[in-house]
């Protein structure tokens, strides 16, 4: 059996409490897990990504939204099953180890910790601007590296400190958005009090050149655009991990996966694309959110949504400070990591694995600023597939996984995929023709993003396969063996 991380109370390890190195701690509670379930659907990327997508295929994006959120749901449903009969923080990577091979688990989990350095990159830059409008008196790059530290030290104290500035800061964006669908849905159907929206109603759905306008290949051309705003959905698994209840947690947000895809991504690009005819060039002027609000003459729309967006920023970038950090010490757990990885302190805090995870997001940074257009834009690319590379691993491991776990220990398969495997197969097939899509696609850069993304798979794969190797020869036992 794949080893995994060591859990222990908060209260100290198995060497008493306060011994360093006594493994990660149970300090997330069970409102810390909820909302970071709600809130790990929720990304920047729906607030300012939007508009792109509704630019490409009008009204017909929601049939983009719908076809990526039916493949999160899916994808997830998988990652739950496994997830509540072995939590850890090593998620799927942990699973492929043991389901696919050493090489699975190592390759996923270096790309899955490559992607949160980039995004923690991306996310620094775009708080900072944000800031920077606000108090134009600190440089941008000032503010990015006031909100890395703040974070970073964060994350430092405790789990259970992440898991409350998460709690507030998903909080946030879920109660924005709720009252966003709630004010817009009422203007929609004219119920509004005090509105004065003449563009607002169902009809702008099919009124200005029908409900898809630019024909049915929109909906995939808009699938390759709204498919990276959905990663952060399987950080719950992974904080799971650090729970007191973690099959309990597990369950519950895979099984609330399908209503909170449906509320807030359905239900918040429905408001938008109704509240406006999908062509008007506000929304791709001032944003889509920002544009709607200010259809609804919502006073300081921007500045609101502005502030909605810098707590998603914030929240993208605390979540992803803490999923890189415990994938690596999950790397280090298994040998696919430096040992330090997986050393914790005496709050359970893997203190190596989160400065190796700031220290390349400060990297990124630095690059975002001195080489935007080389050296950062390659980083980006090149991580772009990586979220779909990491839903095919989660498919082909549930296939494998079920087996493993029906032999072992049926009782824990408390969740269960359905329609398996049948269903599991189909989901693996639109994936992989999501990837081949996007090979065609030369106007968004998609083709692009997979050759480079598969480019970066390829060298950490081949590292993988070296390592390996170099045990064997040294005398050491096999990684298939090692992990018995």
């Amino acid at each position: 059996m794949t080893s995994q991380p060591t859990l222990t109370k908060a209260d100290g390890g198995p060497g008493g409490p306060g011994e360093p190195g006594s493994g990660l701690q149970a300090g997330l509670k069970n409102r810390h897990l909820s909302m970071i379930a709600i809130g790990g659907v929720i990304g920047a990327g729906l607030f300012v990504g939007s508009s792109s997508g509704i630019a490409t295929a009008g009204p017909g994006i929601l049939l983009s939204y719908a076809l990526v959120g039916t493949l999160v749901v899916l994808v997830m449903r998988m990652l739950g099953e496994m997830s509540a009969a072995n939590p850890t923080s090593g998620s799927f990577s942990a699973h492929a180890d043991r389901a696919l091979g050493p090489w699975a688990g190592f390759t996923i989990g270096w790309l899955y910790w490559f992607f949160w350095g980039v995004v923690l990159a991306v996310e620094a830059t775009a708080g900072a601007a944000i800031l920077e409008s606000w108090i134009p008196a600190v440089p941008q790059w000032g503010w990015a590296l006031i909100v890395m530290v703040v974070l970073t030290a964060t994350n430092l104290v405790s789990v259970g400190s992440y898991g409350e500035f998460e709690f507030w800061f998903a909080g946030i964006k879920v109660l924005a958005i709720g009252a966003f669908i709630v004010i817009g849905g009422l203007a929609v159907f004219g119920v509004l009090p005090g509105a004065d929206s003449d563009k607002a109603g169902i009809g702008n759905l099919v009124d200005h050149g029908g409900f898809l306008p630019h024909g049915p290949g929109a909906i995939l051309t808009g699938v390759l655009l709204v498919v990276f705003s959905f990663m952060g959905s399987e950080i719950a698994t992974l904080a799971a991990g650090e729970s007191e209840n973690p099959q309990r947690a597990v369950t519950k947000s895979t099984n609330s996966i399908i209503w909170r895809v449906a509320v807030f991504y359905l239900g918040s690009i429905f408001v938008v694309v109704a509240l406006l005819p999908w062509n008007d060039p506000s929304i791709k002027e001032k944003g889509s959110y920002v544009a709607a609000l200010d259809s609804l003459g919502i006073a300081h729309a921007g500045q609101i949504m502005n502030f909605i967006v810098l707590t998603s920023v914030l929240s993208c970038l605390n979540s992803g400070l803490y999923t890189a950090s415990r994938m690596a010490f999950s790397l280090g757990e298994r040998g696919d990591a430096p040992k330090a990885f997986a050393r914790t302190t005496s709050r359970g805090v893997p203190l190596a694995a989160i400065a190796a995870s700031v220290a390349f997001g400060f990297v990124a940074v630095f690059f975002n600023y001195k080489y935007p257009d080389s050296v950062f834009l390659f980083l980006v690319n090149s991580s772009g597939a990586v979220a779909l590379f990491v839903w095919l691993v989660i498919c082909f491991s549930q296939l494998r996984m079920r087996k493993i776990i029906q032999a072992e220990a049926p009782e824990k398969l408390v969740v269960r995929m359905w329609l398996y495997p049948y269903l599991t197969w189909a989901t693996a097939a639109l994936i992989v023709f999501v990837l081949g899509y996007m090979l065609t696609d030369t106007e968004h850069d998609g083709r692009e993003t997979v050759l480079l993304s598969l480019l970066v798979a390829a060298v950490v794969l081949a590292i993988a396969f070296v390592k390996d190797k170099v045990m064997v020869k040294d005398g050491e036992p096999a990684p298939e063996d090692a992990v018995k």
